[in-house]
């Protein structure tokens, strides 16, 4: 195998780790805080609606169901994870992933937070920045958190994946 194939492998195991612990995250927020996720099924509505030329809804809650919005909602929620890990990847030193680091990682997962704040949340009827949401701090402070986790989350699989192709 090539070593650019060896990058896009290893950034869609990465991008998958990442989602993988991001729902992780999200789930122990849930459970311990009663903090509620993103419903991924609103995810997929906003996406099916796109075709039609519906890209901006005043509350995506509202808007029309769609056939098989939730299957849709987490393929493309684990999609962007392995999109955003392939950027990663290509814009990382040719090091990286054999040899990790966390700051680079983390930086990059906290800067991919501009997706969900200036794009996905105004688009659904949120508001720039959750600011049309009953707590928009609380919902600023949990997608920081969660952009966080997919920073370490990407960190963590790369180490992991090291780990793994050594003992193999």
């Amino acid at each position: 195998m090539s070593i650019a194939e060896n990058r896009i492998i290893g950034a869609v195991i990465i991008g998958v780790g990442a989602s993988l612990l991001m729902d992780l995250w999200n789930l122990f927020l849930k459970r311990a805080f009663g903090i509620p996720s993103l419903n991924y099924c609103l995810l997929g509505r906003w996406l099916i609606h796109m075709p039609e030329g519906r890209f901006v809804h005043e509350s995506i809650g509202v808007s029309p169901k769609k056939r098989l919005e939730c299957a849709m909602g987490w393929m493309a929620h684990y999609s962007i994870g392995v999109m955003l890990a392939l950027g990663f990847v290509a814009l990382a030193s040719d090091d990286w992933l054999t040899r990790p680091r966390m700051l680079p990682a983390l930086l990059f997962g906290l800067g991919t937070v501009v997706f969900p704040l200036l794009v996905m949340q105004p688009s659904m009827g949120l508001g720039i920045a959750s600011s049309r949401t009953p707590n928009p701090t609380l919902a600023r402070l949990k997608s920081l958190g969660t952009h966080i986790v997919f920073g370490l989350g990407m960190y963590a699989s790369a180490l992991v994946l090291g780990w793994m192709l050594q003992e193999g």
